[in-house]
């Protein structure tokens, strides 16, 4: 058992502090924001912004370059998501859970080639050698990215790509030393999967019109 939190926290021993009061604070408002997000509540946004703010610093200090545009792109998404779940009309929201229509699993696949695409090149026009690990969060940038924009347009299929991403993200974190993130995914998971199921359930009981 030891060796399993040796491989989550030994990093820490070399952190300074405010690295670490950083990373729990995100910590804590990323699982926040997932909880807000399976509820439905607009709240997922806020708590997003300061999770996600704090990680571009971080991974930048880390030279995490594909992380840290992930963590960029959320923060715009999440002004985005914002914005759009608060529009109502006759007092009513205009944004309700649904489906995603062929175009926008195509726009969906749009920006998945295209978070990775703009990923690789950040990575070569800073110079960073593109570690095995770096295709792998170049990868899950893609995912991430389009399952932020499915988010904001209350999609079902945005806690398919969530899901997916999370379990790719947990030992890669790990890996790289961020132990507490880490974690953090695999409350993740566990919370998009019953997002997923809480959603679709939403969904078959209410059909929206499109």
């Amino acid at each position: 058992m030891n060796h399993i939190f040796d491989f989550f926290l030994a990093s820490y021993q070399n952190k300074q502090t405010d690295v670490i009061v950083l990373e729990a604070i995100a910590f804590l408002a990323g699982i926040l924001s997932v909880w807000y997000a399976k509820k439905e509540n607009i709240l997922v946004f806020p708590t997003g912004l300061v999770a996600t703010i704090i990680t571009v610093y971080l991974f930048f200090k880390d030279g995490l370059l594909g992380d840290m545009m992930m963590n960029f792109y959320w923060s715009a998404m999440s002004i985005y998501g914002w914005w759009n779940w608060a529009r109502k009309k006759d007092d009513k929201k205009v944004v309700h859970i649904s489906r995603t229509t062929t175009k926008e699993k195509g726009i969906g696949i749009g920006l998945f080639m295209g978070t990775m695409l703009i990923n690789y090149a950040v990575y070569r026009i800073f110079g960073n050698e593109i570690a095995t690990s770096n295709y792998i969060d170049i990868f899950t940038s893609g995912l991430f990215f389009t399952a932020m924009w499915y988010m904001a347009l209350k999609k079902l299929e945005n806690w398919t790509l969530w899901i997916v991403a999370d379990i790719i993200t947990i030992p890669l974190y790990a890996y790289r030393g961020w132990g507490m993130l880490s974690v953090q995914y695999i409350i993740f998971t566990i919370i998009a999967i019953q997002a997923y199921f809480a959603w679709k359930k939403s969904l078959d009981n209410n059909p929206q019109i499109s």
